[in-house]
């Protein structure tokens, strides 16, 4: 089997998040994001939960390219919101009529939903008090192989929503959300140091020895 992997997703810092992750964990694995592999209509989100979402991006994926796929579903569960953003959290302000067009790259589409979604969280937590503010970052990542194997893994960073955005580092809500025993956001913490405790680099580091594995390893 190719020792290639294809991540489903558009997300340039998510790609260069599991590719810093897995480099040490899968030498020599190559990572490919849906930039780089033919255009496929991209599956709808359509389950309730982590699981299920990353297990739609990951089949559709795998069913396209033929390539060991790998998809995450992620978001932040706020305790004073009864656990939502959660699975909509990428579009919890809802998607910017400019993102579909109007000259913009997915990268600025993409900026532009994040401090949309940020400034609502805010407003929704104004009256709400610092020891009230705790939540926890969910990811959830899939693992689907040409021979039929299926694997989930979750990862949780627990934590709290900062009153202002902090940091320029990260992406989504990271300007806003301590991890336990942290004074700064996580967009203020440097890479290593994010992945050595985020969701996404406690689920990467369960898949990593499956994804070896199946590379053959």
């Amino acid at each position: 089997m190719t020792r290639t992997v294809v991540l489903a997703s558009n997300n340039a810092k998510k790609l260069a998040e599991l590719q810093r992750i897995l480099a040490p964990l899968v030498p020599d694995v190559q990572v490919l994001g849906l930039s780089d592999v033919a255009d496929y209509p991209e599956p709808a989100e359509t389950e309730p939960t982590f699981e299920g979402n990353a297990l739609i991006k990951a089949r559709a994926c795998l069913e396209a390219t033929g390539l060991p796929s790998l998809a995450d579903d992620s978001g932040l569960c706020v305790d004073a919101l009864n656990g939502m953003p959660g699975v909509l959290s990428a579009r919890w302000s809802g998607v910017p009529r400019s993102e579909p067009g109007g000259g913009a790259g997915p990268g600025a589409a993409r900026e532009t939903r994040d401090a949309a979604n940020n400034r609502l969280l805010l407003s929704q937590l104004s009256e709400v008090p610092p020891e009230r503010r705790t939540a926890t970052f969910v990811a959830v990542v899939a693992f689907c192989t040409p021979d039929g194997q299926e694997h989930v893994v979750r990862g949780e960073m627990p934590g709290r929503i900062l009153p202002a955005e902090q940091g320029e580092g990260g992406f989504g809500y990271d300007p806003l959300f301590a991890a336990d025993g942290y004074d700064v956001s996580t967009a203020e913490l440097a890479p290593t140091e994010k992945d050595a405790i985020s969701h996404r680099g406690r689920a990467l580091t369960q898949v990593a020895p499956l994804v070896a594995r199946a590379l053959g390893d």
